[in-house]
């Protein structure tokens, strides 16, 4: 009996325990056949919807694609294809990139609902990399427009263009910044370290590309002398017109690297002198240096880098047959096959030299209210190169005294800097009544500065020791008649363009004859230096070169 009571009650606990046993399986596998289900759509949908938060920031982009830049371009001949770097993939990863761009994932106030920071510093570097890229390809058009666009194609439309392009891409930036600074909690830091690195990518590659590569408008006085094993453009020896004050390498100097210094501005590149194109844009003009005796350094100076276009100098003469010496001071040399003159007229000051009625003596005056009587053969020319500066330094000048004439008064006493500010408005009303706006450019260049040590010019000043460029200006000395002649020239009726060439000449104190130069055939050796002029080849070639940027870019 004991057995038989037994007997059902073990068949049942077992069956009991199997079938929970059964149950729990089967509920675990179905379990995990819904997670394996439903897990990827979940996926799935978080990162779609993090592509579709950001999408709409691309919505402004969309016109600076591969397809789209290319109509800044010049001359549409010029595809990306023939770029270097991360533009020369196949059309299929082309299409790619594009796809990428047109759905964008730039972080916006969406990311809240994205918590994995990793994830979104990586999308945030890759993203950096696209504004590079975008604007690598916008600069790289630009500049080969550009280079194509000197032929003789006008510049203006493809600048314009050029900065709408630039300006798409700088409000582009600012909405990106504008949904980072609203993203909250940890990740707001992460946006605020990768916002600023963006910013710093942004403006290198597409702001200051900009800048570096448009010529016009660059501050051309910013940069600094670097040593280039390709100059000088020209010699002593190619060039006939140097005269005996500045042919320093024919005097007897032996260090030649002042020849080989080039300019390089802070923010462009200036083009490299090109005879050929310099004469064509003066062909059948007349291009006139008006001014004091750095002004005919100046002078030679082009005369010598064109020369580089003349395979007959007989096709070159000085139209009055004369040799150029310090003696004689006004020069016009024709060049043949451009029926061009390359003109000189000395004047110290601009304004009229004479003599005035001191009691019962007569004085030798400076009529500040008179333009230099030789103003009637400026009149005509298409290019007109002012300057004045380094004779209002004289004794006379800085006294004052009984020199400067007004009609036929002669003033007792008169400050230097209110004499040269009447001259120069006497200068500035000849121009805007004699001068044909329309027709005519006009350039004032600042005044060269002087690098005299242990004296004045006439007392033992000397620069015999300098070999190189300074590399600092320890004492930048801007003189207060530059500040005069640009005040002027912002009120005057017709455009003049202001050459300033102090500060990059100011590095240059290896740059004068020294004791290399000659006047009349003697050397200084024998007496002072001349350290106020310079040596040809040399620093007038830079001011040459920036003259003949503003030609080619027309202002």
């Amino acid at each position: 009996m004991e057995w038989k009571r037994s007997f059902p009650t073990k068949p049942t606990r077992f069956l009991m325990f199997s079938f929970t046993i059964s149950t729990s399986l089967i509920i675990l596998i179905f379990f995990f056949i819904w997670v394996l289900k439903f897990s990827p759509s979940f996926n799935q949908q978080t990162h779609f919807q993090f592509n579709d938060s950001s999408s709409i920031y691309f919505t402004n982009i969309q016109a600076l694609t591969v397809t789209n830049i290319s109509v800044i371009e010049a001359k549409p001949s010029i595809l990306l294809s023939t770029q270097k770097g991360p533009e020369k993939e196949s059309e299929n990863n082309k299409v790619g990139a594009k796809d990428e761009i047109t759905k964008g994932d730039i972080l916006d106030n969406n990311f809240t609902n994205f918590t994995q920071n990793k994830n979104l510093e990586v999308n945030y570097s890759r993203k950096s990399q696209e504004f590079t890229y975008i604007g690598d390809i916008l600069d790289n058009n630009f500049t080969q427009s550009k280079n194509l666009s000197l032929d003789g194609v006008d510049n203006s439309v493809l600048e314009a263009n050029y900065s709408r392009k630039s300006q798409e891409i700088t409000n582009f930036g600012k909405k990106i910044d504008a949904g980072l600074v609203n993203t909250r909690g940890s990740i707001a830091d992460v946006h605020s370290k990768s916002s600023s690195s963006l910013s710093e990518q942004f403006k290198a590659s597409v702001n200051v590309k900009i800048q570096k590569k448009s010529v016009k408008g660059c501050d051309f006085a910013r940069g600094k002398w670097v040593f280039d094993e390709s100059y000088p453009l020209y010699t002593n020896v190619s060039c006939p017109f140097i005269d005996e004050g500045f042919n320093c390498e024919a005097n007897g100097r032996l260090d030649k690297d002042y020849m080989k210094w080039r300019w390089q501005p802070q923010d462009c590149d200036l083009p490299r002198f090109n005879p050929t194109k310099m004469l064509e844009l003066i062909r059948g003009k007349r291009l006139v240096f008006v001014g004091d005796s750095v002004n005919r350094n100046q002078w030679e100076s082009l005369l010598c880098l064109l020369m580089g276009a003349i395979k007959d100098p007989k096709k070159v003469y000085e139209t009055r047959g004369r040799r150029i010496t310090k003696g004689k001071g006004n020069y016009s040399f024709k060049f043949v096959d451009y029926k061009c003159t390359i003109e000189f007229y000395v004047t110290h000051f601009l304004v009229h030299e004479s003599k005035g009625r001191v009691g019962k003596k007569r004085v030798q005056t400076l009529r500040i209210d008179t333009i230099d009587k030789l103003s009637s053969r400026w009149r005509g020319a298409d290019i007109l190169v002012f300057n004045t500066a380094h004779w209002w330094n004289h004794h006379k000048t800085q006294s004052g005294i009984n020199y400067y004439q007004e009609k036929d008064q002669v003033i007792p006493r008169l400050d230097v800097s209110d004499a040269f500010q009447r001259a120069l408005l006497t200068w500035a009303s000849w121009v805007d009544k004699n001068i044909r706006s329309q027709g005519t450019q006009v350039f004032f260049r600042s005044s060269a500065p002087s690098h005299f040590s242990g004296g004045q010019w006439n007392s033992g000043g000397h620069c015999k020791e300098s070999s190189k460029p300074l590399d600092i200006i320890t004492n930048p000395n801007y003189p207060e008649r530059n500040n005069i002649v640009e005040a002027i020239i912002r009120q005057m009726r017709t455009p003049v363009t202001y050459l300033n060439i102090t500060t990059l000449s100011d590095y240059r104190i290896d740059g004068h004859p020294s004791l290399y130069g000659r006047m009349n055939g003697n050397s200084y050796s024998s007496g002072g230096q001349d350290c106020s002029h310079w040596c040809l080849p040399g620093v007038p070639d830079t001011w040459n070169l920036i003259l003949y940027s503003h030609l080619l870019f027309k202002g």
